[in-house]
């Protein structure tokens, strides 16, 4: 080798292998991190229901043993528990259903085990005949799953006991109420933190799926585009839920009296989030269709990124300011127009043939991409508490101003 020759750059295993270790230290901590937070956000959300669920099964019991004359009133604080478990977040009806499911199984089975005994006929016997009074009722899916539920349980569990003064279902329903009372006056949820918790697992998604969209948008690379669609596609069932704990908030503040005073303010934060949603909905649109242009290989202005980019942080301002008392929805509302103004200057300035409405920095799908920006840029507004025509007018006026520029 000449002298003034150096060897060549070799790896070292010992830091090649420090490095992996580093890696998987460094994955083991967000994966913690992760789990901690999830957890947490889950004590927030269910904090409340072991509260409710304790003092509902101490009341059912205290009833079922002073009033009912039942020595052991077991069924009264189970269906209190039962109920104060599923009326979190769900609305009224369906946690009435899920009690009248419980006492119909009850009864029926109660009536038919008595004159029939135990056994595997009698316990199908028992389910057809709660499941048909149930729909003769005109119960939906919650009663009938409940009732048959519960007429299994009996008729294979625990035998009809005839000594008892008050009978079983009339203790099961007691106790159901109690947990329903005990929901609605005396520790009630507090609505807005409810609906507020349920918007996390939504929104935290929707803006780190747009931030990754733009960053995918920059290098044109298909695959995290696809991963970023995928990622706002799976947000349908935590919409669904959050739709479930806005009915349920809107039922707690209209029946119970200590959240009378909430009235108003949930109000408006139920609209805020409503033209969230469908602003989330549109983002998804977009995505879509820009997914589509990275696969046909059509420009994609730097512009249309950026607009991304500050479309999910104007969606991160909202989340802060989307109660009256809290603060000026104004930086948020200049975000959404800024993301407006860029996707304009995307689509490049009119042209002169009346057919041709802007020149061709954008493709097909990136056009219709265009499009639907305007329409979840029009909802952010609304959702800042702005009136439709006024949101509306204002986006027309914005992209009139960066078609001139």
């Amino acid at each position: 080798m000449p002298a003034n020759q150096e060897p060549a750059p070799h790896s070292d295993p010992a830091s090649g292998e420090a490095s992996r270790t580093d890696r998987t230290v460094a994955g083991l901590r967000a994966r913690l991190r992760h789990a901690v937070k999830a957890r947490v956000w889950r004590f927030r959300l269910f904090g409340l229901l072991a509260v409710q669920a304790g003092v509902a099964a101490s009341l059912a019991w205290f009833v079922g043993a002073q009033f009912l004359d039942n020595p052991s009133p077991v069924l009264a604080p189970t269906t209190a528990v039962g109920i104060v478990a599923a009326s979190m977040g769900t609305r009224l009806r369906r946690t009435v259903e899920l009690l009248v499911g419980v006492v119909l199984g009850l009864a029926v089975g109660d009536a038919l085990m008595s004159m029939f005994g135990i056994g595997p006929w009698q316990t199908g016997l028992v389910v057809v005949l709660a499941i048909i009074v149930a729909v003769l009722l005109k119960g939906g899916g919650s009663l009938l799953a409940q009732a048959g539920g519960t007429a299994v349980l009996i008729a294979t569990l625990e035998p009809p006991v005839r000594e008892l003064s008050v009978p079983r279902f009339v203790d099961s329903a007691v106790g159901g109420l109690i947990g329903l009372a005990v929901g609605l006056l005396l520790v009630p949820i507090h609505p807005q933190r409810t609906v507020q918790r349920l918007a996390e697992p939504v929104l935290d998604p929707t803006i780190a799926a747009l931030h990754n969209l733009a960053a995918a948008l920059r290098r044109r690379d298909l695959g995290g585009a696809e991963q970023s669609l995928t990622g706002l596609r799976i947000l349908g069932s935590r919409m669904t839920a959050l739709d479930e704990g806005l009915g349920a908030a809107q039922e707690v503040v209209r029946l119970a009296p200590l959240r009378w005073h909430q009235r108003k303010i949930l109000a408006h934060y139920t609209r805020a989030i409503h033209h969230l949603e469908r602003s989330l909905y549109g983002c998804r649109a977009v995505a879509r269709r820009l997914t589509k242009a990275l696969r046909d290989d059509e420009p994609i202005p730097d512009e249309f990124a950026a607009a991304i980019d500050l479309l999910a942080t104007s969606v991160q301002t909202l989340r802060r300011v989307t109660t009256p008392e809290r603060a000026d929805p104004q930086d948020a509302r200049r975000q959404i127009i800024t993301a407006v103004e860029l996707v304009g200057k995307a689509q490049g300035k009119p042209a002169r043939d009346p057919t041709r409405p802007h020149t061709h920095r954008l493709g097909y799908s990136g056009m219709i991409a265009a499009g639907e920006f305007h329409t979840a840029a029009h909802d952010l507004l609304m959702a800042s508490a702005m009136g439709t025509d006024e949101a509306g007018e204002l986006v027309r006026q914005t992209l009139d101003r960066a078609g001139r520029d």
